[in-house]
């Protein structure tokens, strides 16, 4: 960065555990500090086991980080902002190798500010570490739209000629209230998804009828203290039975709100929504996540080469 500071990468996640044993601290991270009811933690832990005990995602962003690191010539670590490891273990590990400057990548494009002010946060407690930048909304950096479109073209490769197929991309829903108070979350989202669809429309030759965006993996319908929660729609469902009734015959569900596999991927997607699919008579497809495919690694790079210009412009 400059010749007095050493740079370095963060990748930060939303999160996962490694073991099961962990799920009690994790629900309560993700509910604000209120410990998960016994009903909530038993259906988090059969999903879990439904997908196999264990979700993929810390094992996948670590190869995305050593791929990442070998791509910039840099030391890169992950964290979790909700569960181990947190991001002032990664703040730790990259100061004992010398790092003074950090650049943090949230690995959730359209919510990154509070992944950023997280790390922010933790190297306060990092004495070494001295800068800390962090990248802005990225959903729609080219190189990830290109991403998305070449998934759903792979997607639709398989599938019959002539085939009623329907695109249904999909995010994580958040309840409504954040959005009202001023988030622009679903405005990205919505703008990503278009984005995406008119790379796929310029090369699918016609073999999509019709797309639509849903919002997938509500949370809750109360809060803390029995609260009410709006959570932002259409839900999947009502996705799939809105494609049912326009007559399609095939579904690709296409997950651009997320970057890697995990329990909303393996668990809502390939079992949930694919039994709602199977229910309602449509056959289904999922694209495939961008995981750590060189694809990632590539749009990564694309974000962070300005920001470490930028912070060593600052040094």
């Amino acid at each position: 960065m400059t010749a007095l500071g050493k740079a370095g990468v963060v990748l930060v996640a939303h999160g996962t555990v490694d073991t099961l044993d962990d799920l009690p601290e994790f629900l309560t991270n993700i509910r604000r500090g209120h410990a998960p009811s016994e009903e909530l933690l038993h259906e988090v832990r059969r999903r879990y086991e439904a997908i196999g005990g264990q979700s993929p995602l810390n094992a996948i962003n670590r190869e995305l980080a050593a791929k990442l690191g070998a791509r910039l010539g840099l030391p890169s670590r992950t964290a979790n902002r909700l569960c181990r490891p947190y991001p002032k273990t990664a703040l730790e590990e990259l100061a004992a190798e010398g790092v003074t400057d950090v650049v943090v990548l949230p690995l959730a494009q359209h919510s990154a500010t509070i992944y950023g002010e997280a790390v922010a946060a933790a190297a306060k407690e990092v004495p070494t570490i001295r800068r800390v930048v962090a990248a802005a909304n990225w959903g729609r950096t080219p190189k990830l739209t290109e991403a998305f479109a070449a998934s759903i073209l792979e997607a639709l490769g398989p599938l019959p000629a002539g085939a009623a197929v329907e695109v249904i991309l999909t995010a994580h829903s958040l309840p409504v209230a954040v959005v009202q108070a001023g988030d622009p979350y679903e405005t990205e989202v919505r703008a990503s998804a278009a984005d995406v669809m008119e790379r796929v429309a310029a090369r699918a030759d016609g073999r999509v009828r019709h797309h639509a965006v849903a919002f997938q993996s509500q949370g809750m319908s109360s809060g803390p203290g029995g609260r009410p929660v709006q959570w932002l729609g259409p839900d999947l469902r009502a996705a799939l039975e809105e494609a049912k009734a326009r007559s399609a015959s095939h579904v690709v569900v296409a997950p651009i709100g997320f970057l890697a596999d995990h329990v909303e991927i393996l668990y809502d997607l390939d079992i949930e929504a694919r039994g709602w699919a199977e229910d309602l008579g449509l056959a289904f497809s999922r694209t495939a996540s961008l995981n750590a495919r060189d694809a990632m690694v590539e749009t990564l790079a694309t974000v962070a080469e300005p920001l470490l210009a930028r912070a060593s412009d600052a040094g």
